[in-house]
């Protein structure tokens, strides 16, 4: 019997939990979304585990109302610096947004991880939809959709550009001939483009791994060209097997018309497990998290999604018929078109559907003991629809601690999941290469 593929897991970790309500609970500590010991004990607790690597969220915009849930972030990269001197194998992937960046500073920024981390960086590339982040930036409104991906893609160039600078072996540090570098070792990039003028070199050498692993989560069309140029790793959100399988099909047959191998593109769907050590208890605490939730709230939040008023959601109705189409949605139009697909197939009222979303935003949530949780990980593994999943914690250490204490020696038992790190740096949790630096030395 041939032995059965391993499995790639990722711990996204968010303040005290996934869920709407989680921070209401007794257990929780309300100040934990900018508590950094908070996120270094989670770190550890995912080390231990040994998952591939965990993951921080992020947006330059204040995102909900502070009024009712916690709010406030920490900014990821500087987040993952201090997670990275209490571990030493975890990969530590930030999200970072090509609309509101620029590529220098930004390469930098995650090349200067990657050296920290020896080797551990990964960056989740967003476009970064909404107004009220592009008037914290002196714009009116957001770019347009298939813009904003354009500028991605240049982004993109001109980074790995910056990353390969530096030949791998331009540091000679030669004490003897007072030779630090080759500096025809060490060349600008002098690119010209549509959004960008960089002329490089960066002023930081090539790292561990090259490049960060390039990390991707948008599921529109242009998302999916995006990730099948560039992605490495796909985070993305599917409810049924079905469309899992779909996704996976159709981004894998996309990298390999761009000549990629698809098997260099890993994707992970969400999945936010409430574990209890029965049926039962997992029932349970799944319906005391949306009994917290605040009715009031979760409608503003969707009415804002669907370009409507609270008034257009009666709570015990279903969604009206007057929505808007995909194509009118600007920003995050996958995620768009995943939650009307939910409320119509299962013919859900907006106060049933806000109960489902409470836990994971459209990502699939699952209430079961430990042995099916495991199930349902290998279920779509086994059926093209996943290869490895990004593990979303409905509540905060609690849930991070319940899975890798309870599912993953299931996983490892069943040899789908390792018992420990074979290789150093993220890529090699994954499974990738190290990129080839794609520019030339300098003539000399």
């Amino acid at each position: 019997m041939p032995e059965k593929r391993k499995l790639h897991l990722n711990a996204f970790l968010m303040s005290v939990g996934h869920h709407e309500a989680s921070w209401r609970l007794p257990e929780s500590d309300p100040y934990a979304g900018w508590s950094v010991r908070h996120y270094q004990d989670l770190a550890r607790v995912a080390e231990r585990g040994k998952l591939d690597s965990l993951f921080l969220a992020d947006s330059p915009v204040q995102q909900g109302d502070p009024g009712r849930r916690p709010t406030g972030k920490l900014e990821p990269t500087v987040l993952l610096t201090a997670l990275a001197g209490v571990t030493s194998r975890i990969g530590l992937i930030a999200t970072a947004s090509t609309s509101y960046n620029e590529p220098y500073n930004l390469a930098r920024r995650f090349s200067s991880l990657d050296h920290v981390s020896d080797g551990r960086a990964g960056w989740n590339i967003v476009t970064t939809a909404g107004a009220d982040a592009a008037r914290n930036f002196g714009l009116d409104d957001v770019p347009l959709h298939r813009e904003r991906y354009d500028r991605a893609d240049e982004f993109l160039d001109v980074a790995t550009k910056l990353w390969d600078s530096w030949a791998d072996d331009a540091v000679v540090a030669d004490k003897d001939a007072g030779v630090h570098a080759d500096a025809g070792k060490v060349r600008a990039i002098n690119h010209r483009g549509r959004f960008f003028r960089v002329d490089g070199p960066l002023n930081v050498p090539r790292s561990p791994q090259g490049w960060p692993l390039l990390v991707q989560a948008g599921s529109s069309e242009d998302g999916k060209d995006f990730a099948a140029r560039w992605a490495e790793a796909v985070f993305t959100a599917q409810q049924t097997l079905a469309e899992g399988q779909a996704f996976y099909r159709d981004l894998k047959q996309r990298a390999a018309a761009l000549g990629r191998d698809p098997d260099g593109v890993k994707i992970l769907p969400g999945i936010v497990p409430v574990i209890g050590d029965t049926p039962a208890e997992a029932r349970e605490l799944d319906a005391e998290l949306e009994r917290l939730i605040s009715p009031g709230y979760a409608v503003a939040q969707l009415a804002e999604r669907f370009h409507l008023t609270p008034a257009d959601l009666p709570l015990d109705e279903p969604l009206p018929d007057n929505l808007p189409t995909e194509d009118e949605i600007e920003g995050a139009k996958s995620r768009f078109t995943l939650i009307v697909d939910l409320a119509r197939r299962e013919n859900l009222t907006v106060r049933q559907l806000i109960g489902r979303l409470g836990g994971g935003r459209g990502h699939r949530t699952f209430a079961g003991t430990p042995a099916q949780v495991a199930d349902t990980i290998e279920e779509w593994a086994d059926n093209g629809a996943a290869d490895g999943f990004n593990i979303m914690p409905a509540v905060l250490p609690s849930g991070l601690v319940a899975f890798v204490d309870k599912v993953v020696p299931i996983l490892q038992e069943r040899g789908r999941f390792r018992t420990d790190y074979a290789g150093a740096t993220l890529r090699e949790h994954y499974g990738l290469p190290r990129p080839a630096n794609s520019l030339e030395p300098v003539a000399r």
